[in-house]
């Protein structure tokens, strides 16, 4: 059999698991239709093996370790079972035990299989330039401190570094969150700057897995393949999957005294009837069902049966609950993190207002807005196009020429014969001729201190006014944030790689309770580590640069299409959908599979209590059977309340 299962591979046990399911199935129609014969005990005698093939290896690989778990105890029961010829009983438990442990197994796989996704998206070789000539091609392993790295248009950066020359926009999501890519120029000193790589401004610094925009950069590398951000990354995610959940050691330390407890029970009672002179039948008999009694199969399924309804009713609601740890968690949680981009907010920058300077038009203001920013590939020249092309009037909008980028300030073209000057205050005021007029100035300051990206627009010497663009929150974060805090989670926060003043903007939109901003992947990790030790944390993000800090998190939760592979599969929670209102649901859920998974163990650990020394004291197996049994029925009966629990967003 083991032969078979190296061959099945992977699937190995999920499909153990159904087989032991079918030919136990098999065998209690023959048994309930009156066939009970050699047929129907060799399809018991099958569920065993199949059921308890998986369970049998690892209960011998965690004995050779000095450690006695449940599973163990469930053998035992088994083997007592049958010597007593009660197959059915035995194959039913074991069948119900390995199709939960399949389905723990397949579900934690996964997961472990993040860091090969991570590692993915650092290029594997880099175009290096040292001494004259050409450039070559080196894996990145091989670069240097120092080297000169040559980045070209719309690929990924090898290396953390610094821009020496050229300009481009790099889209540093992957790393740091940001919506908008950021504008790199190169560092005035580029010895200082290799001197002290810190001093290097942030519109200089490049990370390994960004991708760049339309120019070409020529970037020295500061830190080597094995210590660069995503590197770092990588670490972190592996250190924070080592660590063990507190319900977990809480089990571990559980099964190590109920398992040898129970069978030195069975023990003393045989060496009692020994002593006492009673017939070895009568007291194998005892001893087999105070074993029953003691693991019975609502003990064995109290958290599988919860699990695996609550998991099904999640999937009918598009959340993949990646087992019972998280989900038990998940249902305790007071507090719950977010990141910003795409999780919060949509994704990309919208223009949310437009207003004309003191006798300037609207529509001239829109008009030589669109008409420029046609020209150019930027993200929030794009979205000025997007979103403010449909509301010009009038005639068709001539073409603007002679567009020219000023990396990090803003652009320059012709428009019906005249100069066109847009971009951010600072670039305003450098520029020659008339100032910015004070009140176009100071409504121009006001947007920025309420998060808004601002465009000044000038044409020729006249100030036409300015625009503000913003990533704007999802039409249902608000209306999520306020269904979580009536579910009971007491605390909201909000992480973020963008600036603190659009980061402040966007959680007074939603709701949040606290706001962090300007955070890198370490200081993500860092305040989920602050948040953990005075509450049950959830992380809920999108990136590769949230990867860590949902890993370090009490649960990682993902959000799904828009969320990348890394972060989906680190997650222990997953959105299928970018609907936010998922969360509600899941949160309801998982609370209330805290809930019944409680109820069920207190039952089936309450049925152990009256039965041991029940069954010690005379009673015998065929009401002790009975009981268990009827627990069973009720355990499973309470769990599958959950597959039709309330979608109440929907």
């Amino acid at each position: 059999m083991n032969a078979v299962m190296k061959k099945i591979g992977a699937r190995a046990e999920p499909v153990s698991a159904l087989l032991a399911l079918a030919v136990y199935l098999t065998g209690l129609i023959l048994q309930l239709t009156g066939h009970d014969g050699p047929a129907t005990r060799a399809l018991f005698i099958g569920a065993y093996g199949f059921g308890g093939f998986f369970t049998l290896r690892e209960a011998l690989a965690a004995v050779r370790r000095g450690r006695f778990q449940v599973d163990f105890l469930m053998l035992v029961a088994a083997a007592g079972a049958a010597a007593i010829g009660r197959w059915e009983e035995g194959a039913v438990l074991l069948v119900l035990f390995s199709l939960g442990h399949a389905l723990e197994e397949y579900a934690m796989g996964r997961a472990r299989r993040s860091i090969e996704a991570l590692g993915a998206l650092a290029p594997r070789t880099a175009l290096v330039q040292r001494g004259p000539g050409a450039p070559t091609e080196v894996p990145v392993e091989e670069l240097a401190l120092g080297d000169t790295v040559l980045v070209r248009p719309h690929t990924r950066v090898p290396a953390d570094g610094f821009v020496a020359a050229g300009s481009s926009s790099v889209d540093q999501s992957p790393i740091t969150g940001e919506s908008v890519p950021a504008d790199k120029v190169p560092v005035a000193d580029r010895t200082a700057a290799l001197a002290d790589p810190g001093a290097a401004g942030p519109d200089s610094r490049v990370y390994a897995g960004t991708v760049n925009g339309s120019g070409a950069l020529d970037v020295v590398v500061t830190r080597l393949a094995a210590d660069n951000t995503l590197a770092r990354v990588v670490r972190l995610v592996q250190d924070a999957e080592q660590c063990t959940s507190p319900t977990q050691r809480f089990t571990d330390r559980f099964q190590k005294v109920f398992v040898p407890g129970v069978l030195a029970l069975v023990a003393v009672l045989l060496a009692v009837g020994a002593l006492t002179g009673e017939p070895f039948t009568d007291t194998f008999y005892r001893a087999m069902a105070v074993l029953v009694a003691a693991s019975p199969c609502a003990l064995a399924i109290a958290t599988p049966a919860a699990v695996l309804s609550a998991v099904g009713g999640a999937a009918r609601g598009g959340v993949l609950v990646k087992g019972g740890a998280p989900l038990e968690e998940f249902g305790r949680l007071r507090t719950i993190a977010f990141d910003k981009t795409v999780t919060l907010t949509e994704g990309r920058p919208r223009l949310t207002e437009i207003e004309p300077a003191d006798g300037a038009g609207r529509q001239v203001l829109l008009r030589t807005a669109v008409a420029a920013q046609r020209l150019s590939d930027h993200p929030l020249a794009q979205a000025v196009v997007r979103d403010g092309a449909g509301l010009v009037t009038g005639a068709p909008l001539p073409e603007a020429g002679a567009l020219r980028a000023v990396i990090g300030r803003g652009v320059t073209a012709e428009f019906e014969g005249e100069p066109v000057h847009i971009g951010s205050l600072a670039y305003a005021d450098t520029l020659a001729g008339p100032p910015v007029p004070a009140g176009l100035r100071d409504r121009t300051e006001e947007l920025a201190r309420t998060g808004r990206t601002t465009m000044l627009v000038r044409r020729g010497d006249r100030w036409l006014g300015t625009l503000g663009l913003m990533d704007a929150p999802r039409p249902e974060a608000a209306e999520t944030v306020t269904a979580l805090r009536e579910l009971g989670v007491a605390r909201t926060v909000m992480l973020s790689g963008d600036d603190q003043r659009v980061a402040d903007a966007v959680g007074r939109a939603v709701g949040m309770d606290e706001v962090r901003g300007g955070l890198m992947p370490q200081d993500k990790v860092a305040e989920v580590t602050r948040l953990r030790r005075t509450a049950r944390t959830a992380m809920i993000g999108d990136g590769v640069n949230d990867a860590p800090a949902m890993a370090g998190a009490t649960v990682g939760v993902a959000m799904g299409a828009a969320g990348s592979a890394v972060a989906l599969e680190t997650a222990d929670i997953a959105l299928m959908s970018d609907d936010l209102r998922r969360l509600p649901f899941i949160t309801g859920l998982s609370r209330r599979a805290s809930r019944v998974i409680r109820q069920n163990l207190w039952l089936s650990l309450g049925i152990v209590a009256v039965l041991v020394p029940a069954t010690a004291l005379g009673l015998g197996i065929g009401p002790a059977v009975l009981v268990h049994e009827g627990s069973t029925l009720v355990v499973v009966a309470n769990a599958l309340r959950l597959l039709r629990h309330p979608d109440r967003s929907r």
